[in-house]
């Protein structure tokens, strides 16, 4: 059964940049259809900050055929061990909003969950360089509400240069996800996320987006201090 993870790691730099340049492939990882590798950004964070893009902390997402693979590559492969010493969740694909190409055959829809089981959002954009300014000017508020939101349990951007970002979130139920991006959530300025997807709607940023919904399956390892990131499951 193809099964997605979400791996957050602190990593040496040039492990970090040797990643980002040469991400894994499915001839040199068996059991890997495709890989992203990106460096962390916090959510919200001034556009000019360390905290933007911390180098030394590695985001990957990536699609496997099946959870031995997974385990193969954090115990053989270089990069893998790395990524070993941090944490990250196992997923199952449930829904996509739009496609991208690096990940064509998912279907629409794959699955059912309940209104208050958890839920881990992923998106992944590629930019159009002249579209950045305006783009963090639109993304940032929303950035703010997501990692604020009282309903997250973890939260953050990441970015590959020139023109690769993602965000990662974690949501205590699939309805409190809901209501913040359709602008019914409680807290300030509650349609910053309906807004800017609407200026998305008028005249994209990105060349290609998607965004995945998942239902977590495990997750291991700790990342800042931080275990049990998922919520418990509803009785």
């Amino acid at each position: 059964m193809t099964v997605h993870t979400f791996h957050l790691a602190e990593v040496p730099a040039v492990v970090g940049a040797r990643a980002l340049l040469r991400p894994p492939t499915p001839d040199a990882v068996p059991g890997l259809d495709h890989a992203e590798c990106l460096a962390t950004m916090r959510l919200g964070a001034p556009v000019v900050s360390p905290d933007r893009l911390q180098l030394r902390r590695l985001a990957v997402f990536a699609q496997w055929r099946d959870e031995a693979a997974v385990d193969r590559f954090l115990y053989s492969d270089g990069l893998g061990r790395a990524l070993a010493g941090g944490w990250h969740v196992r997923l199952e694909y449930l829904r996509r909003w739009s496609t991208i190409a690096t990940f064509p055959c998912l279907p629409v829809r794959a699955g059912r969950w309940e209104p208050d089981e958890p839920v881990v959002a992923v998106t992944l954009a590629r930019m159009r360089a002249a579209q950045v300014p305006r783009f963090l000017r639109w993304g940032r508020p929303v950035e703010r509400q997501v990692r604020d939101h009282p309903a997250t349990t973890l939260a953050f951007a990441a970015y590959r240069p020139p023109h690769t970002i993602s965000t990662f979130s974690v949501w205590r139920s699939a309805a409190e996800m809901e209501e913040m991006v359709h602008g019914h959530s409680t807290g300030p300025e509650p349609m910053r996320h309906r807004d800017a997807m609407a200026e998305r709607a008028r005249h994209d940023f990105h060349h290609e987006f998607a965004t995945y919904r998942f239902r977590a399956l495990s997750e291991h390892g700790s990342w800042a201090g931080r275990t049990g990131i998922l919520p418990s499951p509803p009785a």
